[in-house]
């Protein structure tokens, strides 16, 4: 594995409480916003919706909120006023850290940022401070239960998978952020199911933290963002083994 995605995290999501759920659907639901109003609500015709809808799945967000979320934006037209705003910057000991945010108030998610760095040890930077120590690539996780290794990568490699990797719980599947769709889909028509299909920031090296305080402070900046529903995605170099 990279070491950017653990399963045991995933898990974790998968098993939230209710209010971590509710979150999930919250940030899920301007994902959604954001497809429908730029590429309207048939999933037929709009790959970026079926790519969220997909990735919601995994999340195990109920197909009635997903068919509600899409009929509210459907409705809403041009009020659907959120804007992708992606923020760089150190946490602490050096970490790289990129935080993908859907806002419909830009200065206070940047206060809310700028926050949070500051009172964990870190710092924001400017932008592509820290993005060229990241490739993006597309990921899918297929769980590895009892499935033959070389049957898998195969049908990956066929349906366009640039590399495949395997550890003893999942498949990792990577692909060219433009082909994730259509590996998920020609995997989705030979039976395979995903953990998580999506667009992530593969840190090129990772790093370790060694000083108590610094993976506190750490540990706590990821939970604040985590815990911000502006926040849509956070990836980091931290090396957690």
């Amino acid at each position: 594995m990279s070491g950017h995605s653990k399963w045991n995290n995933i898990k974790h999501k998968k098993e939230a409480g209710d209010a971590k759920r509710a979150q999930i659907f919250t940030k899920i639901g301007r994902e959604i916003a954001i497809a429908v109003k730029d590429g309207g609500p048939d999933p037929v015709s709009n790959s970026r919706l079926r790519d969220i809808i997909a990735k919601a799945k995994t999340m195990n967000v109920p197909n009635d909120n997903i068919n509600r979320m899409i009929t509210k934006y459907a409705g809403q037209g041009d009020s659907a006023n959120f804007e992708n705003i992606t923020y760089e910057g150190y946490g602490p000991g050096g970490i790289a850290v990129i935080v993908e945010t859907l806002t419909d108030n830009r200065n206070r998610t940047a206060a809310d940022m700028r926050h949070y760095f500051d009172k964990n040890g870190g710092n924001l930077g400017q932008s592509n401070s820290v993005s060229w120590q990241f490739d993006r690539r597309g990921v899918l996780l297929i769980e590895n239960a009892g499935q033959d290794e070389e049957e898998v990568t195969m049908a990956a490699l066929d349906a366009g998978a640039e590399d495949v990797n395997v550890d003893d719980e999942v498949f990792e599947i990577l692909t060219n952020p433009d082909d994730l769709g259509s590996v998920r889909e020609a995997l989705e028509k030979d039976g395979y199911e995903f953990v998580e299909a999506e667009v992530k920031m593969i840190p090129q090296t990772l790093m370790p933290l060694t000083n108590e305080d610094q993976v506190k402070n750490m540990n706590r900046l990821l939970d604040m963002l985590d815990d911000n529903d502006d926040v849509q995605n956070v990836w980091h170099s931290w090396d957690q083994e």
